[in-house]
């Protein structure tokens, strides 16, 4: 009995809470249909194609004819900080942001206009060669991040959209 109770609280609870699954309906959904209709415009160097793939793996390939595009402004800042006595930086600090617009290729319309971005510290040690690693490590996770918070907030769009 006390099961029951605390279940039907708790259905009263989230029933009224105005908080819905972003892809209910499945493959039909508002936000499955935006996602898998967008295709992602080509981006120079190696950061930029970093986060494009991570975008067409999120949206589903590529391919076909699609209804929108997303259009996107990449920079990719790598900076010293932490210096030494003897001006040798020993801490670096890569910044990845974009400016990404998405655009419904009939009209030209853009219909969301926003920004992404993220950072990541980085060690610089005594090997050139490590820290050059870790600085493309780095930019492979920052692309990552990036990516996630941009297919989040075409997701949020294509569920508020009327």
């Amino acid at each position: 009995m006390r099961r029951v109770a605390l279940l039907l609280l708790l259905a009263a609870v989230t029933s009224g809470c105005g908080l819905r699954p972003a892809y209910s309906g499945g493959s039909a959904s508002p936000v499955a249909s935006l996602l898998n209709g967008v295709t992602v415009q080509p981006l120079d160097g190696r950061t930029g194609w970093l986060l494009r793939s991570a975008l067409v793996d999120r949206l589903g390939g590529e391919g076909g004819s699609r209804p929108y595009r997303l259009e996107l402004d990449i920079e990719d800042d790598l900076s010293g900080f932490g210096i030494r006595g003897d001006q040798a930086v020993t801490r670096e600090r890569r910044t990845v942001r974009a400016r990404f617009r998405l655009v419904e290729v009939s009209s030209g319309q853009v219909l969301l206009d926003a920004t992404a971005g993220s950072d990541a510290g980085i060690d610089v040690v005594d090997s050139e060669y490590a820290t050059v690693a870790a600085e493309q490590s780095a930019a492979e996770r920052l692309a990552q991040v990036v990516a996630d918070q941009i297919i989040a907030r075409l997701s949020l769009y294509a569920s508020r959209r009327p």
